[in-house]
């Protein structure tokens, strides 16, 4: 099949390379976002995307939006019997939904309807959902609603991050997408309608999103912690100071503790939360790179009592990161 992909972020690459590796279909162009000004230097540097498809020597688009007339007249004359979305990042107008003879099929990481949106393997950790995993839907109007073609489980493991579990179903969704190419092609493929009920939503998230709550419950504070990030990060406040925060350890039997209050050792940070303790891991002190918590703690000395965070006996306790 002549295949249109649209594609960003380094979790569309799996697709994208078993879409180039498969010799039933051939990739006849590739939309992606433009140019992005990164590091301290501000160069501009390609998405994934952009780069691994120039190399492979596609015809690589970056428009600012599909609803220009030059990137539809170049859709429609590619003759592409599909499209395959992956983490685009730009709105599919209606105009175009109908341009391949199979309309556009869109690779999204949630069991649908639950957690429609642009961050739903985020929102998924952050709730405690015990399970996830990624559906091949039809493109329409509305968000995320379209009829589902295929759906694979994936099982959140305690210690998952976001960055872990995106990463198994980005590898996941290379053979799904082939499956459904392959249905599609044999006239085989039935699309379910999505379910009314149990939906949310998973809408992007901001960088204050990523706050940690002391007074929060120790389950909370992991969830929170292990979904954002690696993106877009967990902080706190130290003696005034951004202080970033990778994974922590929930503690059983700890509850001398006050919600944010450090009890630092020779080999290990504890921090009090609403209902107990959380052993930090790894940690960024304001302009300082990453550090094991307990090397941070014995250069910096926290006193007795000291904690993280802002005014923790005021913060609210009952986040849990679920939209409905």
């Amino acid at each position: 099949m002549r295949v249109l992909f649209a594609g960003t972020p380094e979790v569309a690459l799996p697709v994208l390379h078993s879409l180039l590796d498969s010799p039933e279909h051939e990739v006849v162009g590739v939309l992606t976002r433009a140019d992005a000004r990164k590091g301290r230097g501000r160069t501009l540097h390609p998405s994934p995307v952009a780069a691994a498809a120039r190399a492979a020597g596609l015809d690589v688009r970056t428009p600012r939006t599909l609803r220009d007339e030059e990137t539809q007249d170049w859709a429609r004359g590619l003759d592409a019997d599909v499209a395959v979305v992956v983490a685009y990042g730009r709105l599919v107008p209606a105009e175009l939904l109908d341009v391949p003879r199979h309309g556009w099929l869109n690779l999204h990481f949630s069991l649908l309807p639950r957690w429609r949106g642009a961050a739903p393997v985020q929102r998924a950790v952050i709730a405690g959902d015990d399970v996830t995993g990624a559906c091949v839907f039809e493109l329409e109007e509305g968000l995320d609603t379209g009829p589902v073609l295929a759906r694979m489980e994936e099982q959140i493991r305690p210690e998952d991050t976001s960055g872990d579990l995106l990463d198994r179903l980005a590898r996941a969704g290379g053979p799904l997408v082939l499956d459904v190419l392959s249905a599609l092609h044999a006239g085989t493929a039935a699309a379910e309608p999505q379910a009314d009920e149990g939906v949310t939503l998973a809408p992007m998230l901001a960088t204050a999103d990523g706050e940690v709550v002391w007074t929060a419950p120790t389950a909370v504070i992991d969830r929170l912690v292990r979904g954002v990030t690696p993106a877009p990060g967990a902080r706190t406040v130290y003696d005034e100071a951004r202080f970033r925060l990778g994974p922590v350890t929930p503690v059983d039997g700890v509850t001398d503790l006050a919600p944010g209050e450090i009890r630092a050792s020779k080999h290990e940070v504890l921090v009090g939360t609403g209902d107990g303790a959380v052993r930090l891991g790894q940690v960024a002190p304001a302009g300082k790179s990453w550090m094991p918590a307990d090397a941070w703690a014995r250069g910096a000395h926290p006193d007795p009592g000291a904690r993280l965070g802002l005014d923790t006996s005021d913060a609210a306790a009952t986040t849990t990161g679920e939209e409905a």
